[in-house]
């Protein structure tokens, strides 16, 4: 005979459901700072305490636009200090805002692999291999970010054993294997984008940039696939007097300022009071889900970012987020504003805001209402203008 459920109770005689966020419970169990809003100014100056579990100091950066997939964690290495060994089952990019050391990564301590890296070099951890970093300094602090996705595992599996204390290696991403991490690579096309697949880059700021003339204004860029993980970053630089055309994707692309100074907008519908985000070297900005978003470069000299994000063009755990419609325009489809279709006050306000900074436009023949007898300029060696 089967058996009855009940589903008549009344609400009075009900336990109360109590809601559970266990990446939240864990953030708040580490004991250090964590910063929110919409952007942070500068991540060398962001506030940090001593983080038990990695025996440096640290200090979470949890920003709206993550939509809870993926996190920034600030680290800092006191001189001549280096972390704790750790690993975790979740990914983990790795950006050096500041200083010099090492970094070793192993499944088995006989086949550890260890390299060098320096300000402004990035990497990737290989998913759940152990690894520790060392400051190479005796004198200076090292300070490096580390985006990783632990907001979603965390959530998915709410068990810290599992997470932290897991014995399963992915052999199909690493293997121990001498000059995993020599910066070399191989570089692929993806739609029209280049693609530079490998597990290094001892500096992004003078990494090879490829033209990306659909984001327009004679804008550089590459992405980046690393250490075989879904999560990765790209670069973009675009010339003085110049901005990117408005654009949207999904949550968890942290925009981190490499060099140069402007501002960002955020806003999700045309009209909208769009919120405004100065930036300078090391700031970084997290655009919400969906949100349309613009990068301008106010300053004297050539601007770039690196994005770390959540899904990469190798692997794209929602092709909405990641796939190719990025760059194309939203009558077509896609996710992105041309100069011709965008409010006439976003470029009224850019050109204001150069002439505050003494810089000039040069924006001439790629928005209709633009005042400036100047267009872009082809962006020659990294960082200088042709």
């Amino acid at each position: 005979m089967a058996t009855q459920i009940r589903t008549d109770a009344q609400s009075e005689e009900l336990d109360e459901l109590q809601i559970q966020q266990p990446y939240k419970a864990w953030q708040a169990g580490e004991g250090i700072p964590r910063v929110t809003g919409y952007y942070v100014e500068d991540l060398g100056t962001v506030e940090v305490k001593p983080r038990a579990r990695y025996g440096i100091l640290g200090s979470f950066v949890t920003l709206e636009g993550t939509g809870g997939v993926n996190d920034l964690h600030v680290l800092e290495l006191p001189p001549g200090a280096s972390t704790n060994p750790i690993s975790h089952m979740y990914e983990a990019l790795v950006y050096v805002v500041s200083g010099s050391g090492s970094t070793s990564v192993w499944y088995n301590s006989n086949e550890k692999q260890t390299f060098e890296w320096g300000t402004g070099a990035l990497f990737a951890i290989p998913l759940n291999a152990t690894y520790q970093l060392f400051n190479g300094s005796g004198l200076r602090p090292a300070r490096v970010i580390s985006v990783t996705t632990a907001p979603t595992i965390m959530s998915l599996f709410h068990n810290d054993d599992f997470v932290f204390s897991n014995p399963f290696q992915f052999k199909d991403r690493f293997t121990g294997e001498a000059g995993f991490f020599n910066g070399d690579g191989k570089m692929y096309r993806r739609a029209r984008n280049k693609v530079w697949d490998t597990n290094l880059v001892p500096d992004v700021r003078s990494i090879e940039l490829h033209s990306w003339k659909e984001r327009g204004a004679n804008g550089r860029s590459v992405m980046l696939e690393l250490s075989n993980n879904t999560s990765a970053p790209h670069i973009s630089e675009f010339p003085v007097g110049t901005y990117k055309k408005g654009h949207r994707h999904g949550p968890g692309a942290h925009v981190v300022i490499l060099y140069g100074t402007g501002y960002s907008t955020l806003w999700f519908n045309e009209g909208d009071e769009q919120i405004k985000c100065d930036w300078k070297t090391n700031s970084v900005i997290v655009p919400p889900n969906n949100c349309f978003h613009q990068h301008f470069n106010t300053g004297q000299e050539p601007a770039a970012y690196l994005a770390l994000k959540f899904g990469g063009r190798r692997f794209q755990p929602n092709e909405q987020w990641t796939g190719d419609k990025g760059d194309v325009s939203v009558k077509e489809g896609g996710n992105q504003i041309e100069y011709n279709d965008e409010e006439r006050r976003i470029h009224e306000m850019f050109e204001s805001e150069l002439a505050a900074n003494g810089a000039k436009c040069t924006m001439k023949g790629l928005v209709p209402w633009c005042t400036s007898d100047e267009g872009p300029r082809d962006l020659g060696e990294r960082g200088k203008m042709a």
